[in-house]
């Protein structure tokens, strides 16, 4: 197989031969995400063409492939551009070139991974969870590759007419425009394995992934030798059909396997993320198998290798199937052997009761959800409650003010609490100048993009320029931003429309920030939308709530680090973690939540509002209305004589100093090194 640093050089240099040769740090910057998190990464490449880069999605890959000419010729005579290039590109060699830390090599099997708006192969929460803790192993140098499927259509993009109805569309993408490199065999073609699906070889291609020294694996069976069905198996995340979904598992946990093997990489522990992958635990097993040996006696000697992490306790992310839907997909298993040892209480076959089945151990996703986990299964089950990787979430000006007073390197002592004592010397002036500065940029965003959509919709011309007009940097900023789900309960937020209206139009107002995609499949999470949309008649509606459309990363980055308070109201106890308030609480917004998931351990009365729920929706409803009513608009407008509003600034600071070194990624990826990957981890 031709190395890795074979393949990145000779995509490197494809793409360097299109660009000016002073833009070459550029092209050897675009294969490796690392750039996409690093400071001054993003104005590297808008430099060279601010509009072609937000139409690519900033994908830096396609803005060098088509760019004009003109525009890369001026770039290239920046001296200052191609300077800050080059640094970068010698910082990003020299940790691909690093050593890895000495530990448990890791592959992390997921359905999905968010490293960047420029790779659409996530959908929500389970994707941002594995691409943050895939960069986190690759800043700390621990050995773990990731492996994925690669999906050309990718999630459904999003759009919303008059009446609020959501509509899915998908969109294509190109293979050579991606940040992808082919794995080559020793023959320079590309490097290939098959998986037998519904009676016949379907045939995978492997593609890399970089993110400094980490690597995510992608199979793609949409390639020329497939059949059209076969093909579309990687074409879209989370496809509706039962049947394809079965493909995608079979192909994700068996091919994965194979598609290792295949590049000779060898691990010690196999990470199922959620069930779907589960299947990779049967392919390990029968390469273990002795001839006559029963599948197992075979998964009881990988078990060792094996350890599963459950996301979500509610019954759609745990889907059961008939025999006879695995009989006609899946093949080339010993499919009597696997139905045993998937098999749940009611007799169906579940992916999650097959990744518990042939586990060492299983940990869900905080300890809240650890109890609910264990409850719902019978079995042992820990937990690792989720962190967020800090250098993408935290904005730039809040990174700035901390460099300045946590000291040189603080961010690789994140997962310390020690680090973040020096919070305690920012002045609150510099605190509260940060957050405007945010909130101002978010106010920006949002004008432009609430008028492009209400534009797209055909909405009256007065509401389309109703918040372009209106919304305020000097007016708090409420935030819901998050995968649209019944659970969620997005309608607690218009449940008392009066009190709801009454907020918007207070002589010290708020400002609504929501966004969120419903799955297509859900029709009582599209059917809140549209309840959203019924106020919008209301004159105070368009000019203080937008709803933006078709969510994601970037998006998702923008609304995290400018909204002041961030609300999380699901229904108890279904909110397994939730990691978007984590990712707030960086950029020194505050929480207002439901005590569930992750806020049941990160609240401590002074760091934010939570509201102890026991499922009512009118009493929590309630409960929201009076903490934005008589604490958090109050608090927010109680200013000093420097316009500085202290009580406020006190929670953000408290905020800063208690969820930063609990809820980083550094400290999740030190519980799993610690307590989940190494054969004699304690169960926790």
């Amino acid at each position: 197989m031709k190395s890795h640093a074979q393949c990145f050089d000779d995509r490197v240099a494809a793409l360097a031969n299109r660009v000016p040769a002073a833009l070459r740090f550029h092209a050897r910057i675009a294969y490796d995400l690392g750039w996409t998190y690093r400071p001054g990464g993003d104005e590297l490449f808008r430099a060279i063409e601010p509009q072609l880069w937000e139409s690519s999605g900033r994908n830096a890959v396609q803005l060098l492939s088509t760019a004009p000419l003109s525009c890369l010729h001026r770039a290239a005579a920046d001296d200052g551009l191609v300077g800050r290039a080059e640094a970068m590109s010698r910082a990003l060699d020299e940790i691909r070139s690093a050593p890895f830390s000495p530990g448990p090599r890791v592959a992390f099997f997921c359905a999905e991974f968010a490293l960047h708006q420029s790779l659409a192969i996530y959908g929500g929460g389970l994707g941002v969870l594995a691409g943050d803790l895939l960069k986190e192993a690759a800043d700390a140098g621990v050995d773990l590759v990731g492996v994925g499927l690669l999906y050309h259509r990718g999630y459904f993009r999003q759009r919303l007419d008059r009446s609020g109805r959501q509509h899915e569309y998908w969109t294509e993408a190109s293979k050579e425009l991606l940040p992808i490199l082919p794995v080559l065999d020793d023959s320079g073609a590309p490097l290939a394995v098959e998986v037998f699906i519904r009676g016949h070889a379907v045939r995978a291609l492997i593609w890399r992934v970089q993110v400094g020294r980490a690597s995510l694996f992608l199979l793609d069976t949409d390639v020329e030798e497939n059949g059209s069905v076969d093909r579309f198996i990687t074409a879209q995340l989370y496809v509706a059909d039962r049947a394809f979904r079965l493909m995608q598992y079979a192909l994700l946990g068996i091919g994965g396997v194979r598609a290792l093997r295949a590049m000779g990489i060898e691990r010690d522990v196999f990470h199922l993320n959620e069930g779907h992958p589960a299947l990779a635990a049967v392919e390990l097993a029968r390469g273990a198998m002795a001839p006559g040996e029963e599948l197992r006696a075979a998964v009881a000697r990988v078990r060792d290798k094996l350890v599963f992490t459950t996301h979500t306790p509610v019954a759609a992310g745990n889907e059961h199937y008939e025999d006879d839907e695995l009989a006609r997909v899946i093949h080339d298993v010993p499919l009597a052997e696997v139905l045993t040892l998937g098999r749940g209480e009611e007799g169906k076959f579940g992916m999650t009761e097959l990744a518990l089945s042939v586990s060492r151990s299983a940990n869900a996703v905080s300890a809240v959800h650890g109890g609910v986990a264990r409850a719902m299964w019978k079995r042992p089950i820990g937990h690792v409650t989720n962190g967020v990787h800090l250098p993408t979430w935290m904005a730039p000006p809040m990174r700035a003010l901390l460099d300045r007073y946590l000291g040189e390197g603080w961010s690789r002592r994140a997962s310390d609490p020690a680090t973040w004592r020096a919070v305690d010397e920012i002045p609150d002036g510099e605190l509260w100048a940060v957050r405007n500065e945010l909130r101002s940029t978010l106010v920006d965003f949002v004008r432009v993009r609430s008028e492009r959509d209400r534009l797209a919709r055909g909405e009256p011309i007065d509401y389309v320029e109703a918040a372009a007009r209106t919304f305020d940097p000097r007016v708090i900023v409420v935030g819901f931003a998050r995968r649209v789900a019944s659970y969620k309960r997005l309608h607690l937020l218009i449940h008392d429309p009066a009190r709801a209206l009454g907020l918007l139009s207070a002589a010290h107002p708020i400002q609504v920030l929501l966004a969120g995609k419903a799955h297509p499949q859900d029709e009582p999470a599209k059917t809140f939308i549209e309840r959203v949309f019924t106020l919008k008649g209301d004159p105070v509606v368009g000019r203080r709530v937008a709803y933006l459309e078709d969510y994601d990363l970037a998006m998702a980055q923008t609304l995290v680090a400018g909204c002041d308070v961030w609300v999380n109201i699901p229904r108890p106890p279904l909110e397994a973690s939730g990691t978007s308030g984590m990712k707030a609480a960086l950029c020194g917004g505050l929480n207002l939540a439901v005590l569930d998931g992750w806020w049941s351990e990160g609240y401590d009365g002074a760091n934010g509002w939570a509201i102890a729920s026991n499922g009512d929706d009118a009493r929590d409803a309630t409960a929201l209305y009076d903490l934005l009513e008589k604490q958090v608009v109050p608090e927010f407008h109680a200013r000093d004589e420097h316009d500085v509003p202290r009580a406020f600034v006190a929670r953000i600071r408290a905020s800063l100093k208690s969820i930063g070194p609990r809820f980083c990624a550094s400290r999740m990826l030190a519980d799993y090194a610690r307590q989940v990957w190494p054969a004699t981890a304690p169960l926790r």
